[in-house]
């Protein structure tokens, strides 16, 4: 796929690729090329009967395929004459409409794209950090009662004392599953996860704090940060390959296009003494 990243040199092809797949999928309707004649052929009522059974879940009486029509008719007769008036013409909605439409011609050529395993998985590579799984700790926590001097409390912990006569009550859960960083200080409060990540499993150790108070902790278990196996997520790499490939055919399409106009802009001082009025 070299060829897309080396666009200054493969612009006209990646024009004519680009055009050559969007008329192949949208040949020219047989009104084109003739103003005064609006012809509705079979391919457009199989589209308009197909829409209308999408909607609906059923086909179209002819009476309902009837009055499709004469709405296709009338919009196609209402687009003309205001076409011919202008008001197509410095209109930002239109003008918006019809870039997109441009633009969609890549994202379709992008993804109708089947990259051979080799290159998902030298992009899956490549992106490694993207595809990461977060760290996840397990832990339990017992809320100090204020005042209470954390020491006696491990040390009546280590005894074997019920948890229940040294914590505070609270509605802070007593224990979690594991959790990532995000659940964990959204329960406890920012930078709890990264004062408990790196305590010592199955004892009890603190205090750590947190916007509820201090705490002791017991780290049950912890689960580093992991690459998935590129199998397990081949789809989600696919789809941020085919949008990584959009991206690039995009410019390149943009550039194509502007190497046919002459185009003219306003100098840099020109912009400068504008900003400053």
């Amino acid at each position: 796929m070299r060829i897309f990243r080396e666009p200054l040199f493969h612009f006209f092809l990646l024009g004519l690729l680009i055009f050559g797949w969007f008329f192949f999928l949208n040949p020219p309707a047989p009104n084109e090329g003739d103003d005064s004649k609006i012809v509705i052929d079979n391919q457009d009522v199989e589209r308009l009967s197909s829409q209308f059974e999408n909607t609906w879940r059923r086909r179209p009486t002819p009476d309902e395929m009837e009055r499709i029509l004469e709405a296709m008719v009338r919009e196609e007769v209402l687009v003309r004459e205001a076409t011919k008036l202008g008001f197509d013409q410095g209109d930002s909605v239109v003008r918006a409409r019809l870039a997109k439409k441009m633009e969609f011609l890549t994202t379709s050529l992008a993804q109708s794209m089947v990259p051979e395993d080799s290159v998902l998985i030298a992009y899956f590579n490549e992106n490694a950090d993207a595809y990461s799984l977060p760290p996840e700790i397990a832990f339990e926590q017992l809320l100090l009662i204020h005042g209470d001097d954390p020491d006696r409390v491990l040390a009546a912990l280590a005894e074997g004392e019920a948890r229940a006569n040294l914590e505070k009550v609270s509605l802070l859960p007593i224990s979690m599953s594991l959790s990532s960083l995000t659940a964990v200080d959204n329960t406890f409060g920012r930078g709890f996860f990264a004062q408990i990540e790196e305590l010592p499993k199955q004892q009890w150790t603190g205090p750590v704090t947190s916007g509820f108070g201090a705490h002791l902790v017991l780290v049950t278990e912890v689960k580093p940060a992991a690459l998935p196996e590129f199998e397990s997520i081949r789809e989600t790499v696919l789809l941020d390959w085919r949008r990584e490939q959009s991206e690039i055919l995009t410019v390149a399409q943009l550039e194509v296009l502007k190497s046919q106009y002459e185009i003219e802009t306003p100098d840099a001082e020109v912009l400068a003494e504008w900003s400053l009025q």
